[in-house]
């Protein structure tokens, strides 16, 4: 009914069924249609019809005012609705590289956006944050792919892939992989995590040797202290890089190497909400932006990690 009010209006302003089909998009035989329609609902006569002009009847001219202020009301509640899907609060879970390095960015281009919707961050290692989504706790999880089979009713969206590297202490001499592993003492990426376990499964397929000392699970703690010469250990590339910064070496790793995929684990939903359609989309800017900056620094900390 609304839309053959919206339609009863523009003709009565227009004074023309043609003109006013062209104006919303319709054909002269639909507007007359809906007009007859509105006609039939309000027991009256909208217009006068003489030949082929039209002009507004006496009724239509009472009905005109209500009509447009019918219409008003209408939208006006339209926009309460919109306002409404804008407004609330949403738990994001993230693992703590996430949290340091794509975290702020999302969030503030998110801030943004939806300035109303409070957000709330839960951290946790990737196998703690896919129960929380399986429970249904978050909305959804940025972290490290999961090596397990995912249960029906979730869903994976790869944001950027981060390449594995060695880091070694500046004062560390040896250029190959398998020198540097045999060498020093080795810091590594804990085993609980997914992240770990891929270095584990690439020790294993190349069957590098190395001088287990420490297993940590913060890559963050693993870059200071192989800063302080405690050790050589393999971490995410975007974790160290900047490597004149961080006071490390970074090399490439021997054997094709390999790379963990972050990205967003949520549950299947009939339809998506203004607020998570919106935080995807600042998570895939972010991410974009993450991966072209770490592909113009990795050839640079790899060329001052040979010397």
């Amino acid at each position: 009914m609304i839309r053959y009010l919206k339609t009863f209006i523009a003709a009565a302003r227009l004074g023309s069924f043609s003109t006013a089909g062209a104006r919303l998009g319709l054909t002269q035989s639909a507007v007359s249609m809906q007009i007859r329609r509105l006609e039939d609902e309000l027991n009256c006569e909208l217009f006068t019809r003489v030949g082929k002009t039209v002009a507004v009847s006496e009724h239509g001219k009472q009905l005109f005012v209500t009509a447009e202020e019918i219409v008003r009301l209408f939208e006006s509640m339209k926009g309460q609705t919109d306002v409404a899907a804008t407004r609330g609060k949403i738990d994001i879970g993230a693992i703590s590289t996430v949290q340091l390095g794509l975290l702020p960015a999302v969030l503030a281009d998110f801030c943004k956006e939806l300035p109303l919707v409070e957000v709330n961050v839960v951290p946790g290692t990737s196998v703690q944050l896919m129960s929380q989504i399986d429970s249904n706790d978050l909305s959804l999880a940025v972290m490290i792919r999961p090596n397990l089979k995912m249960t029906k009713g979730l869903k994976w969206t790869t944001m950027l892939r981060e390449t594995y590297v060695v880091i070694a202490p500046t004062s560390a001499r040896e250029t190959s992989i398998k020198s540097l592993l045999e060498s020093h003492p080795f810091l590594r990426y804990s085993r609980r995590s997914y992240g770990g376990q891929l270095v584990d499964r690439y020790l294993k397929r190349t069957r590098l040797q190395v001088n287990d000392t420490m297993e940590l699970d913060e890559p963050m703690v693993i870059i200071e202290m192989v800063r302080k010469g405690l050790g050589v250990a393999i971490i995410p590339y975007d974790l160290a890089a900047g490597a004149s910064i961080r006071k490390v070496r970074v090399l490439p790793l021997e054997g094709g190497g390999f790379f963990r995929e972050i990205g967003v684990l949520q549950r299947v939903t009939p339809t998506s909400s203004v607020v998570v359609s919106t935080l995807m989309e600042c998570i895939a800017r972010a991410a974009q932006a993450k991966e072209e900056s770490s592909m113009q620094t990795l050839k640079a900390d790899f060329e001052k990690g040979a010397r």
